[in-house]
């Protein structure tokens, strides 16, 4: 890079607006390509030299007005983590496991590198390649948290752009070595791993969600171990039991350690914490604190395995979580806003650590009401586009139902769910897992995928195929089946 002879200029009005870093988003797939070649390179630069990206961020028509604008051998980059086109492209299925790759400023200085005020290609973007173009951006606008957060007027400046020539080479990207990949000019400074194969240790931990619809479409009856009673019941036992499994795993000679955080958050027409007794209006809680403060113990009926086979038996259990069916509305929406709330507070002790990504547990029976798909989709993105460096956060949707309805577990693509139109929602607002659950879901399928990825959804699942998904979205021994 050449750098410009007024670089101190520019680096005055960064300095002065605190700006240390820009981002660019791309797929996780897309990293190990990435460090392959050298840097980012722009998607023209990429065609020219035979670069395939597995998972391109920009669509035909950005493309279209790329070339339009003669824009297309530039690398793009923002002020912003939260890009709205970041989640455009989630929303066309272009990418799945977003990452924001933190670019040094001094790609600014390069006497090639263009700047735009808004989208570069939006009609009525200034863009050029002097200091007075740079002082075209609109500083305060850039640094808002969202462009919701702007006024109408304001919002296209959210989006102003750096403009890097051709290619912005690696050591301009700052964090690219915190993703587990080897550098092949510094071939000591990591260890070659997969994403989705952290340990979960005491200084790398985890953090566990359940969200628990408990609107009053809830009171319906569903049979559980034999025994009837409402699908609250049902599914506040599971949680429960499955609370108490995390919690378990956790004990090593006698004393509970700290390997993940747990929260459960219940919602139907309000959000709430779904904790009671001494923990009741706690977010996430230790497993020392669960150990230490259960809410009560209930007699309930359990399958047994024995040497002459399965049989049901009268167990006692501990209970956090009460069963609820008083919510007069689903709010899922909010329920997805209050689990991002945590993760914001959780991601910023743990987001630079070698950490296993947060996995969040949606258990509903209905549609969400109350918010467009629109907006449902927009706060799902922004679960599924938060990431530890070991992977995304890992957002499951199961939708579960009474009776014996055809269920669909864990599709790879949406032509399984043709018939079913709140499914292929649910498709959308899921992530996709990676190939380390496969093994356990093929279980669950009856079939062998052949190394295809799942979606991490459900629908129509009755209470037996709820403890097996619930027991595949919470793994903690992660070296066992990479």
């Amino acid at each position: 890079m050449s750098k410009r002879s007024d670089w101190q200029e520019f680096k005055a009005i960064l300095d002065q607006h605190r700006i240390t870093k820009l981002y660019h988003f791309t797929d996780r797939d897309n990293l190990e390509n990435i460090i392959r070649h050298g840097g980012l390179y722009s998607w023209a630069d990429c065609e020219s030299k035979g670069i395939k990206i597995p998972k391109p961020g920009g669509g035909d028509l950005s493309r279209q007005l790329d070339k339009r604008d003669g824009l297309q051998h530039y690398v793009r980059v923002s002020f912003t983590t939260e890009h709205p086109m970041m989640f455009v492209a989630m929303n066309d299925g272009r990418i799945s496991n977003p990452v924001i790759l933190e670019i040094d400023p001094a790609v600014i200085y390069d006497s090639e590198t263009h700047f735009a005020d808004m989208n570069a290609t939006r009609n009525g973007a200034h863009v050029g390649g002097t200091l007075a173009d740079f002082k075209r951006i609109h500083f305060q606008s850039v640094k808002a948290r969202k462009h919701f957060d702007l006024t109408d007027d304001e919002q296209p400046y959210f989006q102003a752009e750096i403009l890097v020539k051709n290619f912005i080479p690696l050591k301009y990207i700052t964090n690219i070595g915190n993703f587990g990949i080897p550098i092949p000019s510094q071939p000591q400074q990591l260890q070659s791993k997969d994403a989705y194969t952290a340990q979960i240790t005491r200084s790398t931990p985890t953090a566990f969600i359940f969200l628990v619809d408990q609107s009053i479409s809830m009171n319906r009856t569903t049979t559980l171990n034999g025994e009837d009673m409402s699908l609250a019941e049902a599914v506040a036992r599971i949680v429960n039991n499955q609370i108490n499994e995390l919690v378990l795993r956790c004990i090593k000679t006698n004393e509970v350690r700290h390997y993940y955080d747990i929260a459960v958050i219940g919602y139907g027409h309000e959000v709430y914490s779904g904790w009671n007794g001494e923990l009741e209006g706690r977010d996430f809680v230790s497993p020392e604190e669960i150990k230490c403060n259960p809410f009560k113990k209930i007699i309930t009926r359990e399958e047994v395995r024995t040497r002459r086979g399965t049989t049901v038996k009268e167990v006692e259990k501990v209970q956090w979580l009460e069963a609820r069916h008083d919510g007069r509305q689903t709010r899922m929406d909010l329920a997805f806003k209050r689990a991002k709330a945590l993760l914001e507070e959780w991601m910023k002790k743990h987001h630079d650590k070698d950490c296993y990504p947060p996995t969040i547990i949606n258990i509903t029976d209905g549609e969400y009401v109350g918010c467009t798909y629109e907006t449902m989709q927009q706060a799902a993105n922004e679960l599924k586009s938060m990431f530890t460096n070991d992977g995304n956060v890992l957002l499951f949707n199961i939708h579960i139902a009474p009776g014996n309805a055809s269920r669909i577990v864990f599709p790879i693509n949406k032509d399984e769910l043709s018939a079913d139109k709140f499914g292929v929602k649910l498709f959308n607002l899921s992530s996709l897992l990676p190939t380390r659950y496969n093994q356990d879901i093929s279980k669950v399928r009856n079939d062998a995928n052949g190394g295809m990825r799942h979606v991490a959804m459900a629908v129509n699942a009755d209470m037996s195929t709820l403890i097996q998904l619930m027991d595949i979205g919470t793994p903690t021994n992660i070296s066992q089946n990479r």
